[in-house]
C-alpha cells in the first residue's frame, strides 16, 4: 500500500500547478493571460459537476454519503457563491482576476 501511495504522489505533484502563472492558465480557457467571472466560475464548478454523480444539479444523499448535519446544495447557489469570491479576489476591480489576484486565497 506504501508503495503504491510512494508511485502516485509524484504524479500527483506534477500535475499541479508550480506558479500563479501556470495557476492561472487553468482557468484562462480563451487564452487571453487573465480570468474573467465566466472562466472562474466555470472551472470552480467541475468539481460540483464531478460530484452531482445522477446529474440533477443538486449535491445531496444521492450523489453519496453527506456529513451529518450537511444541507443539499443546488448548483446555482454553488455558483451564486462562487461569482461573490470573483469579485472579493479582483482586488483592482475590472472585472478580471490576474495571476496574483488568483494566486490569493479567498475571502
Amino acid at each position: 500500500m506504501l508503495l503504491c501511495l510512494m508511485a502516485v504522489t509524484p504524479a500527483i505533484a506534477q500535475d499541479l500547478p508550480r506558479t500563479p502563472s501556470a495557476y492561472l492558465a487553468r482557468f484562462d480557457a480563451n487564452g487571453d493571460g487573465r480570468v474573467d467571472e465566466a472562466e472562474y466560475v466555470r472551472y470552480m464548478s467541475q468539481g460540483f459537476l464531478r460530484m452531482d454523480v445522477n446529474g440533477d444539479g443538486v449535491l445531496d444523499a444521492n450523489d453519496g454519503p453527506m456529513r451529518p448535519g450537511q444541507h443539499a446544495v443546488k448548483l446555482e447557489t454553488f455558483q451564486r457563491d462562487l461569482i461573490g469570491q470573483f469579485h472579493r479576489l479582483d482586488a483592482n476591480h475590472d472585472g478580471y482576476l490576474s495571476a496574483k489576484e488568483l494566486a490569493q486565497p479567498p475571502r
